[in-house]
């Protein structure tokens, strides 16, 4: 009897929590009815209260979920799901082989393909990519390893461990990565790999108390042995014509340190440099940093016309070759970043597609294609991509989002709200957790070296032994109707 009283007087309690429950869903409904009716923001939620906030949360969702149930795999944008299986299958050092046929559309316009040999090399006959001098009459010339390497990604807008990771996986592949512009920290030393001191519009790292260009600072990162070269950043592909956007949740007491910015305020750099009002002013400007450090320099564009890039070599052959950037980075303007404006990312520049032939022949007609080192920039994650940019004419290639995605990158989209659910972008220390440097820097290192491996299988394929060996006439490309034309006709 006394158990049969005690389960009554449990399930009795269990229908009380039960109603007090639905009584406090009820009221908290009521209560999002009235401010939902009350609000003036938003039409749907006035109109259909409670039930219009769904809208909100299926757009807000809608952008994750399609890339797990809805997109095909090559469909997707900015980057498909066949690009980022690629990447993780390497990065995690698997194989990348596939089954059955491939579902890439070859039909679609500007699409690539490339020309195989009839008779390739031999295994024994083919050769692993050889170190390419940058800088060559400079005082401390540049000889890099790798024609794949990490482009710019400043510590501020990816977090502490993710440039160690990159540092210390850059380290172990034998390639250069790109400090971006927001100064060296120490975590670009600690991990060892060769750097590319980026210097933006802001001058951070490398400024004095006015925000002007500081020698004395310049002597002391050049001072590193570990920092190869130095690119003058005059635009990136993702907001052409706009500085640096580094919100000021992400300006924590160290970048502020490092960047000589106060701390939580946001980090908003020139669209251009001050000092420099015409390609004269950029001659001298790289001609300064060459002299002062002893190194290579050059610099970062995007580009949205010949016209510019002739004005600049028809300066060069006026004063001398010695006047020449070394080297020549082009961005395409569907680069990435962690904060654009959306008209700049959408509308400004051309894709390095059609920039970086256009640069290339520039420099060959005007003889100085084997003096200005060309690296291109700009979504060119996968074998395909980079294979076809030396073919059209770049000794180097860099990539941001690549290796991202080899740090385990998801396309979650918050690269510029500070709550990256993988701790690459964020400074909130419990996220930063997910990202376990001594795991994602081999990670890195299988990215890189799976990617120069694969390059080199399509270059062997064409029959070249190594991929600076390719040329326009190995790859066509699909036309509107269906058909390929060479690519050294386009």
């Amino acid at each position: 009897m006394f158990f049969m009283d005690l389960a009554g007087s449990a399930i009795q309690w269990l229908v009380l929590v039960f109603v007090f429950t639905i009584g406090l869903a009820a009221l908290f409904l009521v209560f999002l009815f009235i401010a939902d009716r009350m609000q003036t923001g938003d039409a749907v939620r006035r109109n259909y209260p409670v039930i219009g906030r769904f809208r909100h949360l299926f757009i807000t969702l809608g952008e994750f979920f399609r890339q797990y149930f809805f997109a095909m795999d090559r469909e997707e944008l900015p980057f498909n799901r066949a690009q980022r299986e690629w990447i993780k299958r390497s990065a995690d050092g698997r194989g990348n082989t596939i089954a059955f046929g491939s579902t890439r559309n070859i039909s679609l316009p500007g699409t690539t393909l490339f020309v195989n040999a009839a008779f390739p090399p031999l295994d024994e006959q083919v050769t692993k990519t050889t170190p390419l001098v940058i800088g060559p009459n400079t005082r401390h010339p540049y000889a890099a390893q790798s024609i794949v390497n990490i482009s710019g990604m400043s510590y501020g807008a990816i977090s502490r461990p993710a440039v160690l990771a990159l540092s210390r996986g850059a380290k172990e592949a034998g390639i250069w990565m790109n400090t971006g512009e927001g100064g060296l920290s120490p975590y670009h030393l600690e991990g060892g790999a060769d750097i590319v001191f980026q210097i933006g519009t802001a001058k951070y790292g490398v400024r004095d108390d006015e925000g002007n260009l500081s020698d004395e600072k310049l002597r002391d990162v050049a001072a590193h042995e570990q920092v190869k070269m130095f690119e003058i950043k005059l635009s990136q592909g993702a907001k052409p014509g706009k500085g640096g956007i580094l919100p000021g949740a992400k300006v924590t007491a160290e970048i502020a340190a490092i960047r000589d910015i106060p701390k939580g305020s946001d980090s908003i750099s020139p669209n251009r440099h001050v000092e420099v009002d015409d390609w004269n002013g950029m001659l001298d400007l790289i001609g300064h940093i060459r002299t002062v450090t002893g190194k290579p320099v050059g610099f970062k564009t995007v580009v949205g016309s010949d016209v510019p890039f002739r004005e600049l070599l028809d300066l060069i052959k006026e004063r001398g070759i010695d006047c020449a950037p070394d080297f020549i980075t082009i961005d395409g303007g569907d680069g990435g970043t962690g904060a654009a404006p959306m008209p700049l990312m959408d509308l400004v520049g051309l894709s390095v597609r059609e920039a970086l032939p256009i640069l290339a022949k520039i420099l060959r007609e005007y003889g100085m294609k084997d003096q200005i080192r060309l690296i291109a920039a700009g979504k060119l994650v996968n074998p395909s991509d980079v294979a076809w940019a030396l073919a059209a004419g770049a000794e180097f290639v860099t990539s941001a989002r690549g290796f991202m995605f080899s740090l385990g990158c998801i396309q979650a989209l918050k690269c510029n709200k500070n709550t990256c659910p993988t701790g690459i972008t964020t400074h909130d220390a419990r996220l930063q957790k997910g990202l376990v440097v001594q795991d994602k820097y081999l990670k890195v290192a299988h990215y890189a070296k799976g990617l120069t491996k694969e390059v080199e299988t399509i270059a062997h394929s064409v029959g070249v032994s190594e991929p600076r060996q390719l040329k326009p006439h190995h790859v066509r490309i699909v036309q509107s109707d269906g058909n390929s034309v060479s690519m050294e006709h386009l």
